[in-house]
């Protein structure tokens, strides 16, 4: 068995259980560091990225992985169920799972949109169950309730409901989503 080696990967390679898809890591190098200017290096010591666009006026936005995007799905949706339910809004749910859906949808990595395509009716689902249970709290028959509660809320958002996905679906298809099919498609098939 060969010896194991220690110290990591060369600089600028991904580890060996990581693969790299062509990209690299920029490693700065002795040259660099010793020409860069003292307010750049406090920029990218807080900011890796600041580095690079601190020349350029270019703004990169924040990205949220698959899971983040969903669970700004489901915090949306309980804030607008919980915000219905005490002001009597009816439309304050759908209106927020659908600003949620268009923010992450905007905002999820690139390499994320297959999972977070497929996820905001379940995320929605989640969150109304979790208002709709703690609403319940406290009442007599709490399943009667719940289960009433449930019905008549996915009642009323439904339309939302097509609204957002469509509008995930939508954004994620102009944001690489059918890349992200066919590297499934490829890996399914063991072509990668």
């Amino acid at each position: 068995m060969p010896p194991r080696k220690s110290d990591g990967p060369e600089p600028g390679q991904a580890p060996y259980f990581v693969r790299s898809n062509g990209r690299r890591r920029e490693v700065p190098s002795a040259d660099r560091t010793a020409r860069s200017h003292p307010d750049t290096d406090k920029k990218a010591r807080r900011h890796p990225n600041a580095a690079g666009a601190a020349g350029a006026a270019g703004w990169t936005p924040p990205r949220l992985t698959g899971r983040g995007g969903v669970l700004l799905i489901v915090v949306f949706s309980f804030a607008g169920t919980m915000l219905a339910h005490l002001t009597a809004t009816p439309a304050a749910p759908g209106l927020a799972f659908t600003l949620a859906c268009l923010l992450t949808a905007a905002v999820v990595r690139p390499s994320d949109l297959l999972s977070l395509s497929v996820s905001p009716p379940i995320a929605y689902f989640v969150a109304v169950v979790a208002a709709e249970s703690l609403l319940a709290l406290g009442n007599e028959g709490f399943a009667r309730v719940l289960i009433l509660g449930l019905a008549s809320r996915l009642a009323e958002v439904a339309p939302w409901l097509f609204l957002g996905t469509a509008l995930v679906l939508v954004i994620s298809v102009f944001r690489g989503l059918p890349g992200n099919l066919r590297n499934l498609g490829d890996e399914l098939n063991g072509r990668k």
